[in-house]
Parts: structure tokens; sequence; C-alpha cells
């Protein structure tokens, strides 16, 4: 796992006509491994030949890894919105202006754009209609590749649902790097006057993805807040199943374990209701509870209900 701190928050809100997911993650200082800038050699696990190439534009790379990784599971690609690009580079400014990761911003300071991202989405010209749904993601760190930050988000849990949820449509992404090199990187996901497809009425996907090589064996779990495994620091790298947001998603049984191997790995459930940071209906995951083996082929299975019909799957990735 590269070395990166990440500090995440994640908040949803509810109500007949919008629907808001938002989190964020900033971080630390450096990796020993060395920054990805060119294709398909970045670094990253599960790539094939439809690998973005780097621009070395923060906010153009985050955004095209984000739809790459979308797409390997089936899901669509997000239109990128030159006003949602503005409000989330404003963000990204005012953040770096006042050297904080946050979702909120405060009235009366250098850079301020809006206090919420609906504000600053409304603030930038953005017009809602009925129904919505809006989320956001931020990463700080002075890695400065795209590709990095949006991996190392979609590695944080939390901010997983919310890089994974089906049904969104546009997507827009800022970028702001001080004189230290230190960057901040936020994408701004929005659907509206209607959610997207998403994927098929009573599937899932999920992530990793069956056959994936390469996967992380590990996750410091110490670098979320909330901590997805209070009790933990390093744990085994999360495995998680998606559904559109509108459905509901009830597990009945979620497991992992070494491919040819009897038994199943020890691991915490997060979904809805059992774990009280996961707030949104339409996802789930299991974090194992050990640094996962190298070079070792785990097997997955679920089995469990969207909005009551039963779903069951089974695959298997490979770490490095």
């Amino acid at each position: 796992m590269m070395n990166i701190m990440l500090r995440v928050r994640q908040i949803a809100l509810a109500s007949t006509t919008a629907w808001a997911l938002v989190a964020c993650g900033g971080g630390g200082g450096g990796s020993s491994a060395a920054a990805p800038n060119v294709t398909p050699s970045t670094g990253f696990s599960g790539q094939d030949a439809s690998a973005p190439t780097a621009t070395n534009n923060i906010a153009t790379d985050g955004l095209n890894w984000i739809n790459y990784r979308r797409s390997q599971i089936g899901m669509p690609a997000l239109t990128r919105n030159s006003v949602i690009d503005a409000a989330a580079q404003g963000h990204s400014d005012y953040q770096r202006i006042n050297n904080v990761v946050t979702h909120y911003q405060t009235a009366g300071k250098t850079g301020y754009t809006g206090a919420r991202l609906q504000d600053r989405l409304t603030n930038a010209g953005y017009v809602f209609g009925s129904p919505n749904a809006i989320g956001e993601v931020i990463s700080a760190t002075s890695n400065g590749s795209g590709f990095y930050m949006a991996e190392e988000l979609i590695t944080a849990i939390y901010h997983r649902f919310v890089i994974f949820e089906p049904v969104f449509k546009e997507i827009g992404s800022g970028a702001a790097t001080t004189s230290a090199n230190y960057s901040y990187f936020t994408a701004d996901f929005v659907a509206n006057n209607g959610y997207g497809t998403g994927i098929a009425a009573g599937t899932i996907v999920t992530w990793p993805f069956n056959g994936q090589t390469q996967v992380p064996n590990n996750f410091n779990s110490d670098y979320e807040e909330p901590d997805p495994v209070p009790d933990r620091s390093v744990v085994g790298y999360p495995v998680s199943v998606h559904t559109n947001l509108t459905r509901k998603l009830t597990v009945q049984s979620f497991t992992i374990r070494a491919h040819g191997t009897n038994s199943d790995l020890a691991t915490r459930l997060l979904v809805q209701g059992q774990d009280a940071n996961t707030t949104t209906q339409s996802a789930a995951a299991i974090v194992p509870l050990a640094q996962l083996a190298s070079a070792t082929t785990y097997d997955v299975s679920f089995s469990g209900a969207v909005d009551g019909v039963p779903v069951t799957r089974s695959w298997s990735f490979t770490t490095k």
C-alpha cells in the first residue's frame, strides 16, 4: 500500500427531492512508490488498454481516472461539466489558501465561494431540478499525480461509496497546489433532473472486480476519519459491492478466503444499519481485519438482495 495519510469525512443528507453524499481525504507526505505519469505502466492494479494517458494536470487526470475505474466495473461514464469544474476549482483554491481540508467554507475567509457543496454549485451557476443527487471527494497530498490521488480515494472505502455511485451523471474537478508542492484535488458529482440509468435493476457491481490483479494487500484504517476499523491500524484491502442509490441493498453473507482454503477471513462489515458511518443504503463492504498475503488469489462470495430480490455473486482477485 502506498504510504499516504488520508483524513476522511462522510456525510449523507436525504429528502424527498435531494440526496447528498460527501467525503474528503487529505494527506501527508510521501510515498515509496513513484508517482504514475505514463500509460499503461502506472503501477496501479487491474489496468487494461483503455487506461487514460496522463496529461500532468491533476484535475483532468483525477477525473479521467475516476471515469476509467467506473468503466471497468460497468458503470456509465460521467460527463464533464464546466460549471461543476468551476465549483470544484474554487473549493480547491479555498483549501489551498486557508491550509485546510474540508467540505465547508467559512464566509469572510479569503477564497470563499459558498458554505456547502450545494451552495458552491449554485453560486457557480448550476441550476438544480428534481430529483437530484450530489457528492464530493477531496484528496490532499504532496504526490502531484491526479491518477494517484484518485486511486487512493477509491482505496479509502467511504470515498469509494461516493465515487462508485452508479446514478451520478456529471462530474467536475479542480486542483490547487501550494508553493511547497502540496496539492488539493476536489471532485464533485451530480445527478440532476432525474438520476442516471446506473446499472441494471436488481444487479450489483464489485470492487475489486473479478480477475483483477496487482490489488494492494493492505490499507491503513487509521488514515480514514471516521475510521472504518477503529481497533486496528493496518488491515486488508476493502472489498465492496454497489447498486443504484435508489435501491436497498441488504447483506445475508459476505465472505473472503484465500483460494484453495476452507477458512473465511475475519472481516468488519460496513453496511447501513450495522456501521454508523455507512449512510448509503446502496453499497456494502467488508474489510479484512489483517493484511492480505502478497501474490495470493482471494475468493469472495456475496449473498443478499436488492429491493428484496435475491442476488448472489462469487468472484476472485489477486494481490500484488
